[in-house]
């Protein structure tokens, strides 16, 4: 009788993580800038109080959409990739956790980049900045990353003890 070890090695959070970045910046734009309208991509920059800065404020947030649509796309090919080339998917607390951690990382890497070193915009600058709403944004992404980094852990665990159909078949065909 042959033993085979079967390994499984620990799912690639990449796919997962550029889809989180991806939705990160979906949400931030249809939640904050359509929705809540607290802030458009540049209203610290060029308040939206004519009709002219209201419409280069549309023009910036629709940039910031479309990048944000094209990397999650990205997102959802890499994810593809991983299941044709019969590599071990992650199990969907897995899948959550890695999405988890890449709105985090947006919002760590967007709210640096825009709230603090360029000051393009802030979380509520419309009708005027409150600077307590950027501490609060701060605050929830520390935990969204948290939650991302604790799912993502224990789904990793699960995905290896899990038996994939290519697993069934080595024991079946080799282990009779």
């Amino acid at each position: 009788m042959t033993k085979v070890a079967l390994s499984r090695p620990r799912p690639r959070r990449t796919p997962g993580v550029v889809l989180g970045i991806g939705i990160g910046g979906l949400v931030d734009g249809i939640l904050l800038h359509q929705i809540l309208q607290w802030h458009n991509m540049g209203s610290s920059v060029l308040p939206p109080t004519t009709l002219d800065a209201m419409r280069q404020n549309m023009q910036w947030d629709g940039w910031f959409h479309a990048l944000s649509l094209l990397i999650t796309i990205v997102g959802v090919f890499l994810l593809l990739r991983e299941a044709t080339h019969n590599r071990q998917l992650p199990v969907a607390r897995g899948l959550l956790g890695q999405m988890l951690l890449g709105w985090g990382s947006f919002n760590v890497v967007e709210g640096v980049a825009d709230h603090i070193v360029l000051g393009i915009h802030h979380v509520h600058d419309l009708p005027a900045y409150d600077p307590a709403y950027d501490l609060l944004f701060f605050a929830v992404t520390l935990a969204i990353i948290v939650a991302g980094w604790l799912l993502a852990t224990r789904g990793d665990v699960a995905a290896r003890s899990r038996l994939r159909a290519t697993d069934l078949l080595v024991r079946t065909v080799i282990e009779p």
